[in-house]
């Protein structure tokens, strides 16, 4: 698909059956909440089934509905209630505090709303049963490889974070077919970060990546869970709220493993809790 989704959308509508046309006409009236929405959420709006919905998808080239929402998202649909992040001069700390916040709440919404659940299912059963785990990140991301480390080593996982290059190759090197690699990377274009995923490949071990969709890193990813961040006026601001956004994955992954872990991990949770209360200063 080589145009943006909507206008493929309305140059496809003769071509498609009269039930999917409703779908393709309430989709472009409200492009918008699209991305806010659940298949059933979308075919009760239009008035049609679930499978509809899967078909009018189908039929538009998108292999599934989290693929079409992830499309719009892409297309720059925006929420009219939400402004692009602009600094100005005369901001006061207030306005650039809600500025901040109001920017991050919907970039966090947007990749919610498009993250693909059974991506994310696939991930942490790779991760709930890897043998050792280890995170790469360079730049911005290297603090969400370390955050990461952090949550796995807590649920009684081997894991490592680097963020050198030479370590990254050496430790990709010595992987074995049980291992995971979770690549992050907030451009999904880094050259090193590419080559150490490349001896991953050659070692067996599962790749994981969170990056931006169609990106070099993402399309070389054993298990591909999109990231889309769309990027401020303000270039300063920018890795801000897609850190942010990584962070959330991160934690989704984490939350999902310790799921998959049960009892065990919980009463782990708890004695490291209770003996972290003795590094504290009391009342």
């Amino acid at each position: 698909m080589s145009q943006p989704i909507l206008q493929h959308i309305a140059d496809s509508l003769d071509t498609l059956r009269r039930s999917e046309r409703k779908v393709a006409e309430w989709v472009l009236a409200q492009p918008q909440s699209v991305i806010h929405m659940r298949i059933v959420d979308l075919a009760a709006a239009v008035g049609v089934s679930e499978p509809t919905v899967v078909r009018f998808c189908r039929a538009i080239g998108c292999e599934g509905f989290q693929n079409f929402k992830l499309a719009v998202a892409q297309s720059g649909v925006r929420d009219p209630a939400t402004n692009d992040f602009r600094l100005s001069e005369l901001d006061t700390a207030r306005d650039y505090t809600y500025k901040v916040f109001d920017t991050t709440m919907s970039t966090l919404q947007r990749v919610r709303d498009t993250l693909d659940p059974d991506a994310i299912e696939i991930a942490v059963d790779a991760l709930g049963y890897a043998r050792r785990v280890e995170f790469y990140g360079f730049g911005a991301s290297s603090p969400v490889a370390i955050d990461a480390q952090h949550k796995f080593f807590r649920l009684q996982i081997a894991s490592s974070a680097y963020s050198d290059p030479h370590i990254q190759a050496m430790a990709a090197m010595s992987l074995s077919p049980e291992d995971v690699v979770v690549a992050i990377s907030q451009s999904g274009r880094t050259t090193a970060l590419l080559e150490a995923m490349d001896h991953v490949h050659e070692s067996g071990a599962v790749i994981i990546g969170l990056a931006p969709g169609d990106t070099p890193v993402l399309n070389n990813s054993t298990i591909a869970i999109p990231i889309d961040v769309a990027s401020p006026e303000d270039e300063s601001y920018t890795p801000l709220p897609s850190r942010i956004a990584h962070l959330a994955v991160i934690d989704i992954l984490a939350v999902g493993v310790s799921k998959m872990k049960g009892s065990d991990v919980d009463r782990h949770l708890i004695k490291l809790n209770r003996g972290l209360q003795t590094l504290r200063v009391k009342d």
